[in-house]
């Protein structure tokens, strides 16, 4: 008899990583995405993902520093269950990388300094393809091209309800693009993405941020199908403004915005507010942002945006050619002189050349700043400028799960033939999440699923 297929909701890293794993226990997999497209936010991600400590890091790192940096970073204490979820994401940050590398064939060999983190350790390629398309689009790659037939993607698909037997999830129905409703029944991964772009669930747990522009699509939170279902949600009032997202010059207040990656900052990229730098580039995200909305809005484009500049010399661009020149292309960037900036920034630029050069301290103690090519600053010396806001971007509650990646009920026990992994779960981040994290969550959490789904289908469970 074949074996009993799983169901995957999300074609995300988590969802794809998830699949992935079934694939290697021989388990076929469906995978529903409600969008056209595949790949989620998750192919949008543009600084890389975590791991320590890897072979490929400049500077020795290890699980506990990494760790005690993610615990720092989160400023929200769950209690020994989240210190498990994290323990978890960090002891599994190197294995998850070298799965990338070994066994998908990614090249992830550089390896950049994000706010919060106390060492180098988000790892993206030197191609200049962006992380996040490289590996979803690798992963999907693989998974489509498996030979034994065992991968089944149906996308336009809207999950309407998750079935549930005795307490067992034992399946989904859902809506095709046509409005045929369709059952299916197996052993359930949620990995369907977070609620950063569903106005309803943003006004319900955290109305402060209504105004804010957002990186996120607009579309409806699926956690009403696993709270239905019994899961318990946590943290919901945890939503992450993101500092930096493009102001489009040409369509300054569009609600929309495309995110300024955090790795510009971290190859070197300093912010300015009237032509002065005013806060630690690579703090945690939470403190830019708070360091830029401590002052008012710019109006009269949007309730809740700002105008601040993000500048790079030639050395950052160079390290962040690929994307930068995507900017260029779309007019969120531009190359220009620290002339065409104003008439403060001259006197920013030569003292912050002389920290990157290891010359004088940071006021605003930023450490391991990467070099500068500008030496000896003139009003005529390039730069790349552009506009920046703070955008709604990520949301770290969700459905609570544990390390196993069961998503678990309101007394903590886990719901039978239910998993869930990425931005749709809760407990991992708290209030503030790393950047580099949340392609690692999707990888670590999002195998693990796999696993636990697997040995679930394979002892039986199932059966009637």
């Amino acid at each position: 008899m074949a074996p009993q297929h799983a169901i995957v909701v999300g074609s995300g890293l988590a969802g794809l990583a998830a699949a992935s794993q079934l694939l290697t226990h021989n388990i076929p997999v469906v995978l529903l995405e409600r969008a056209a497209r595949t790949g989620g936010n998750s192919i949008k991600a543009s600084s890389g993902i975590n791991g320590a400590p890897t072979p490929y890091q400049p500077i020795q790192d290890s699980r506990e520093a990494f760790y005690n940096d993610s615990v720092r970073s989160a400023m929200t204490n769950y209690g020994a269950h989240r210190m498990k979820l994290i323990a978890r994401l960090t002891d599994n940050s190197a294995s998850a990388v070298e799965w990338l590398v070994k066994d998908k064939g990614i090249e992830l060999t550089r390896v950049a300094h994000l706010g919060g983190h106390t060492y180098p350790r988000t790892h993206r390629g030197v191609t200049g393809i962006p992380p996040g398309y490289e590996i979803v689009s690798t992963v999907l790659r693989d998974l489509k091209e498996d030979p034994r037939g065992l991968f089944d993607l149906r996308t336009s698909c809207t999950v309407t309800s998750v079935l549930q037997t005795d307490q067992r999830v034992t399946g989904v129905e859902y809506e095709k693009a046509d409005g045929e409703t369709v059952t299916l029944h197996g052993p359930v991964i949620f990995a369907s993405g977070g609620f950063a772009g569903a106005a309803d669930a943003l006004a319900q747990y955290q109305p402060d941020l209504a105004g804010y522009p957002s990186t996120n699509d607009p579309r409806p939170a699926s956690l009403p199908l696993l709270t239905a279902v019994g899961a318990q949600l946590l943290g919901m009032q945890e939503v992450q403004v993101h500092p930096t997202g493009f102001v489009d010059p040409v369509n300054p207040s569009s609600p929309l915005k495309f995110l300024a990656p955090e790795m510009l900052r971290g190859e070197g990229g300093i912010l300015l507010r009237d032509g002065h730098r005013f806060v630690n580039e690579l703090e945690t995200r939470d403190i830019v942002t708070q360091a830029i909305t401590s002052t008012d809005p710019t109006p009269p484009v949007l309730a809740k945006q700002w105008n601040i500049q993000l500048v790079l010399d030639e050395s950052t661009y160079n390290a962040t050619k690929s994307h930068v020149d995507f900017y260029l292309s779309k007019g969120l960037m531009k190359k220009s002189t620290i002339a065409d900036l104003g008439p403060e920034p001259l006197d920013t630029i030569t003292g912050y050349c002389s920290v990157a050069a290891r010359k004088a301290p940071d006021e605003f103690n930023r450490k391991y700043p990467r070099s500068w090519t500008l030496q000896d600053p003139t009003p005529e010396s390039v730069v790349y400028v552009g506009t920046v806001t703070p955008v709604i971007h990520y949301t770290m509650g969700g459905a609570l799960i544990n390390e196993n990646a069961q998503i678990l009920r309101e007394d903590d026990t886990p719901i039978e033939g239910l998993w869930g992994a990425g931005e749709v779960t809760g407990g991992v981040h708290g209030r503030n999440r790393l950047g580099g994290s949340s392609l690692l969550e999707c990888v670590v959490f999002g195998r693990i699923a796999g696993d636990q789904c697997a040995e679930y289908i394979k002892s039986g469970s199932m059966t009637p």
